[in-house]
């Protein structure tokens, strides 16, 4: 038997509770404990929305709410413009098995008229909404970590071996701002590897040419270049205006120093190292767990630290660690995921082997100890004869 409109929202209301937008304002201040459900469409929702509502169209709502929320037990408010939509979506989402759904009447916009706080989302250009939308599609990334993309700060620490993949992949990406610090130029040499560079750049700074690269994958990032050494004199100054480091460097002296300018700044560091086959990669995060002291206090002896020049590389290995480094900054970006604070993942590319090891803070670290003796940074300059601060 057919029904009209009206008779299906006079069975909606029969069914779903419905609390004014006083009533949603009290009972979410009280207790916090609602997900808030806005349930328009996406262009509704950019131009604004309840804080922390999760966004899922009308349209969407039965194919993709058991992904968006799957505990049905979870108390849920949804709302959309006027009340119509939240309505329905709520006898659904009932029908459904959820629990304890509840509709917002009067909706967004009783919601605004009624002067309570509201959030706008950025507003993407048709451009980026075609170059992101396979983040845009992804729930733990969408719009809203691609804003936390473009709104990041990242400092690159060299532009070769792993700088490279690292930097290329989170250009495309979307990291809004991207620093790169390297004064070395592009050798031939460095071609087997080092894949933001070509053969027409060779004997051209790699930061300049890195960011030449960057910009034609992406005009959306800000690239700031750095043809400088980096020392204890210029580190801090530096790494102040971003958020994140990305170790790429290929000598002890200039890690070390990385890590203790990170620990004293509290940013976090990515780190990545390679050597021959073999990669290693892991993040340092002051407060939340081991600094790269805790496992090597000190700087091993010259003789003991071939670097890639030295010892050679794979070409492809710094490839495999650079892009976890990106992998594991952009999950820092986003706050998705579990980043390798704590572990270091071992690559061994001869034997197609992975290990994850476990790393705990080291109560004696001398810079991150309960007793630290490291106060200042230290350039290690004596440490072995350095061309530049460069990568891989």
């Amino acid at each position: 038997m057919s029904k009209t409109f009206q008779q299906i929202m006079d069975e909606a209301r029969k069914e779903v509770k419905e609390l004014s937008v006083q009533e949603v304002k009290d009972l979410v201040e009280k207790n916090g404990k609602h997900l808030l459900l806005d349930v328009r469409e996406k262009e509704e929702y950019r131009e604004g929305h309840l804080e922390k509502a999760v966004s899922l169209p009308r349209g969407f709502l039965e194919i993709k709410v058991e992904a968006t929320i799957a505990d049905k037990s979870t108390p849920v408010i949804a709302y959309c413009a006027g009340g119509v939509r939240s309505l329905l979506a709520a006898k659904a989402m009932k029908e459904m098995g959820y629990k304890d759904v509840i509709s917002m009447s009067g909706g967004y916009a009783a919601w605004k008229a009624a002067g309570y706080k509201w959030a706008e989302e950025r507003r993407f250009t048709p451009e980026q909404k075609t170059r992101y939308s396979r983040h845009f599609m992804l729930p733990e990334v969408g719009e809203e970590g691609q804003a936390k993309l473009l709104d990041a700060k990242v400092l690159m620490v060299g532009a070769g071996g792993l700088g490279s993949p690292s930097a290329f992949y989170l250009a495309a990406a979307g990291v809004g701002t991207m620093g790169i610090i390297d004064n070395d130029v592009v050798d031939l040499s460095n071609l087997q590897r080092q894949i933001l560079h070509s053969n027409d750049r060779i004997g051209q700074p790699k930061a300049e040419s890195a960011k030449q690269t960057i910009q034609a994958l992406n005009p959306d990032v800000h690239v700031i270049t750095y043809q400088e050494k980096l020392t204890s004199e210029n580190i801090m100054e530096i790494i102040e205006d971003y958020d994140i480091v990305v170790d790429g460097c290929d000598n002890f002296p200039t890690r070390y120093l990385i890590n203790d300018a990170c620990v004293m700044a509290k940013k976090p560091n990515v780190h990545g190292s390679i050597f021959q086959f073999e990669g290693q990669a892991s993040v340092f995060y002051p407060g939340k767990g081991p600094c790269y002291r805790c496992l090597y206090p000190q700087p091993p002896p010259a003789d003991m630290a071939p670097n890639c020049q030295e010892a050679g590389v794979l070409g492809v290995l710094p490839g495999l660690i650079g892009v976890i480094q990106a992998i594991e900054t952009i999950k820092l970006i986003i706050g998705k995921g579990d980043a390798l604070i704590g572990r270091l993942l071992c690559f061994n590319t001869l034997t197609m082997e992975v290990t994850t090891l476990s790393l705990k803070a080291d109560p004696s670290c001398p810079l991150c100890g309960e007793k630290p003796s490291i106060t200042s940074l230290i350039d290690y300059e004596e440490f072995c004869n350095l061309r530049a601060a460069h990568v891989a």
